[in-house]
């Protein structure tokens, strides 16, 4: 069963962090990875954890497919936009037994990889994004899942993407709600958070 907490988006309430800083004292590699609803806080929170217990944080976002590597019909399709097998073999595995990983963010609008990023091995990392408690990267050392209710994600969602939020509503979270779905993501997660204390 599940801790629930309430915290404003990007905070790290006092609970999580005394369990993440057992982890990343625990003298092996560990991933603590960080999923839920967009417009919910998971950047907040992974840069919060990155910031307040001086660990890497790998983002999800950076490991989409190349469009021309992406199924037919992958808009319909949860999670067939990430490229696993790259997140897994280039950052989760090596970091698991301890060696250094070399990030290499991907942007799949321009095509490109950004310069690589070398993150020493050993303590806690920080996986942070969409699907990042998908059973396809592995067992994960600590989940949370962030979440708020439905309107205060709409919210969130209009301010930040303005004329892009439809897309959202008819696209993302549907794919997203699919997944949490099939995989029990949100009942099997260590810790939910609950942000709409900010929206009060």
């Amino acid at each position: 069963m599940n801790r629930r907490l309430n915290a404003a988006p990007g905070t790290l309430p006092p609970e999580l962090r005394r369990r993440a800083e057992e982890l990343a004292k625990s003298g092996r590699a560990v991933v603590l990875a960080v999923d839920g609803r967009c417009g919910r806080g998971k950047t907040g929170l992974g840069t919060a954890l990155g910031r307040e217990l001086s660990c890497p944080v790998v983002h999800t976002d950076d490991y989409y497919l190349p469009f021309d590597r992406r199924p037919e019909g992958w808009r319909t399709i949860p999670a067939a936009n990430m490229d696993f097998e790259r997140l897994r073999g280039e950052v989760l595995d090596p970091w698991r037994a301890g060696r250094d990983v070399l990030c290499r963010p991907y942007n799949c609008h321009a095509g490109t990889f950004g310069a690589g990023n070398l993150l020493p091995g050993g303590g806690l990392l920080v996986l942070e994004g969409s699907y990042s408690h998908h059973p396809d990267l592995g067992e994960q050392d600590l989940t949370v899942f962030v979440t708020c209710p439905p309107e205060c994600q709409a919210r969130r969602l209009q301010a930040r993407e303005g004329g892009r939020y439809e897309n959202f509503r008819r696209c993302w979270i549907p794919l997203e709600e699919g997944y949490f779905s099939a995989f029990g993501v949100e009942e099997k997660a260590d810790w939910v958070m609950d942000t709409a204390l900010a929206d009060n």
